[in-house]
């Protein structure tokens, strides 16, 4: 009997997968959080982009990117198989959608970066999987410190990653979840918080209604 109730127990777990979107301006930090998530928790699966630039040494395709020309990147976005994509500086990014899609059946999580644009793209592909998750700096006295940091930024290059940084911050409502990332640890710790708590989402928990119903209730 004890065997049969860890068995229901089991099925109990089963779930759609969650589809954890984490935005923030440049130097907020996003990056660094979604890449602890993912360090902590090798069962996060990675979403492999898109992208039409030409592979740097050591890249392989499958693995770091899916490498197309601008014309297949072009079909791709208009027969709807990307969640969401940009042109940057005339190359093409974007994220394709079935492997986030078998990934999420299945049960698996995934951890998205992604500006707010993305958020908004992705978030109507996937209006029942997307929880999502701003990151906002302790200041912006604070965020320009951590760009100037980055030794390489031209004091122009700084100034328009602030005027961008103030745009993208603009858009926080449109966010479930907010962090102020003034503690590096703490605010993964918090994004860890929201991740779990979306797990446990009961229209996630496909495997109850059996669970439950073994209870006579």
């Amino acid at each position: 009997m004890a065997h049969n109730a860890q068995g229901n127990h089991n099925g109990a777990e089963r779930r759609r997968g969650v589809c954890l979107v984490i935005s923030a301006p440049s130097g907020a930090g996003k990056s660094t959080i979604a890449n602890a998530l993912r360090a902590s928790e090798s069962a996060l699966k990675h979403s492999v982009s898109v992208t039409t630039r030409q592979p740097r040494p050591g890249e392989k395709e499958g693995v770091h990117y899916h490498f197309r020309t601008m014309e297949d990147f072009e079909h791709m976005a208009a027969n709807g198989e990307l969640l969401e994509w940009a042109t940057v500086f005339g190359r093409g990014y974007g994220t394709p959608r079935a492997p986030v899609e078998a990934a999420l059946a299945a049960g698996h999580d995934m951890v998205f970066d992604i500006d707010w644009q993305g958020h908004q793209q992705i978030r109507h592909a996937l209006p029942d999987d997307v929880v999502s998750l701003f990151v906002l700096p302790p200041s912006l006295e604070e965020l320009e410190r951590r760009l100037r940091g980055r030794a390489s930024d031209h004091p122009d290059e700084i100034a328009r990653r602030m005027a961008a940084a103030r745009d993208e911050i603009s858009h926080w409502r449109e966010f479930d979840h907010v962090i102020i990332n003034t503690e590096l640890d703490r605010a993964i710790t918090e994004a860890r918080s929201v991740l779990t708590a979306a797990r446990l989402q009961t229209r996630r928990r496909t495997g109850l209604l059996d669970f439950v119903a073994s209870f006579g209730a």
